[in-house]
């Protein structure tokens, strides 16, 4: 049997081997985005320090004593042209917590903090927190806005839970100031998505309705709400739908904020999720909606279907067959880093650029809806290619 150094020294190697891995672009192409071999974080990333003992005298045999199960659902930002995700952290106990991991180039060689967020302790009620959007505002704070998870004290099922939408910020991700949870009109909120500007003078948040802790019920997919102040967060305007639930789409089940939206020319654009049923459960997939620039409560491009579905062994895992974002960078010089999460277990990168981000969302056509009428546009576009080929051999 080996020693506790030796254990520990090869625990230690295969950690630095893992971290500073160098990722490289995976062979799968659309022209949309690039993804990557490997995963940005799994619960593999999790600091040593963060799971074992390190004195042999209280862990003769170098255990896990407070093992990592997933590590999902980033926020993302960048600060000073470094790149950092707030990350959920899921540990063997089911309960999650928030961590920050950063990196030199947004792709690889990402690194935890010694020390998990500690959020203020303001909710006693509250039990889990997870799924973090970062938003930088224009009034000079970094907001969190989060998942706060309790239980449903008015039924006695042990399943039972109310999420709200929790609210911290920051100036350096390090000291983070607990703000009440967001109030609206609706029983339960999740995916919450706090806008970056600020509109007609107010804080604008994106939420999703639902009358279920898992169930939207009435909800009607993704909405657009203002809040006159921030220290007492409460929709004071009605919930407009932006983003509908529609039937036998990739939203019907129910479709949820995403990425804090992005600013380009053409208008902001929203990387979001859409939820369907299968007769193998639940699928998640993410997909692109466009609001106007100056009215971000008008959609004005869907493009239609899937933007990123769970490939190959990203539809394995904790929950499979989902993959999930809450978190994108887009840099000054038009590049956009997309982090998502595969089936509630590991992160992942895309990335794109600005450019190529307006092409795919103004220039793809939307969902007709109906089976014979995507036929019918996908017969225009074979004949349209049909045709330029022709005309362009002829001229060759």
């Amino acid at each position: 049997m080996k020693s506790f150094d030796e254990l520990v020294r090869q625990e230690q190697e295969k950690y630095e081997a893992l971290i500073t891995r160098k990722n490289e672009k995976a062979e799968r192409y659309n022209g949309i985005y690039d993804r990557y071999k490997y995963p940005v974080l799994t619960r593999d990333h999790a600091p040593l320090i963060w799971r074992y003992d390190f004195n042999p005298e209280t862990n003769p045999y170098f255990m896990e004593r407070l093992g990592i199960n997933a590590v999902m659902n980033s926020g993302a930002i960048e600060l000073d042209g470094k790149f950092y995700l707030v990350a959920r952290v899921e540990g063997n106990d089911r309960k999650s917590f928030f961590a920050v991991a950063e990196s030199d180039n947004g792709i690889d060689n990402f690194r935890f903090w010694d020390y998990p967020v500690v959020l203020p302790d303001t909710c006693p009620e509250e039990t889990n927190v997870y799924d973090m959007r970062l938003t930088k505002h224009e009034d000079g704070y970094i907001y969190g806005v989060f998942c706060s998870e309790s239980k449903d004290k008015s039924n006695p099922d042990l399943s039972a839970a109310t999420a709200q939408a929790g609210i911290v910020r920051t100036k350096d991700l390090k000291t983070w100031d607990r703000l009440p949870n967001l109030k609206t009109k609706s029983p339960q909120q999740r995916n919450v998505v706090l806008h970056p500007e600020f509109v007609d003078g107010k804080y604008a948040f994106y939420t999703r309705p639902q009358d279920d802790f898992i169930q939207t019920g009435s909800g009607g997919g993704i909405c657009f709400g203002l809040c006159d102040d921030i220290n007492n967060p409460v929709i004071t305007t009605d919930e407009v739908v932006i983003s509908p639930r529609i039937y036998h789409t990739i939203t019907e089940v129910k479709n949820g904020a995403g990425a804090v939206p992005i600013k380009t020319p053409k208008g902001w654009i929203h990387i979001a999720h859409g939820v369907r049923n299968t007769a193998a459960g639940l699928r998640y997939v993410i997909y692109v909606f466009a609001t106007d620039l100056k009215d971000p409560s008008k959609l004005i491009a869907s493009p239609s279907g899937v933007f990123i579905a769970p490939l190959g062994e990203e539809r394995v895992g904790d929950v499979s067959n989902v993959v999930f974002t809450n978190g994108a960078i887009a840099r000054e010089n038009g590049d956009v880093y997309i982090y998502y999460a595969s089936s509630d277990t590991r992160v992942h990168v895309a990335t794109t650029t600005i450019d190529m981000l307006i092409d795919y969302t103004f220039n793809t056509p939307s969902d007709p809806l109906r089976s014979t009428d995507c036929v019918k546009q996908r017969c225009e576009l074979i004949t349209r290619n049909l045709e330029y080929l022709r005309k362009n051999k002829e001229e060759v």
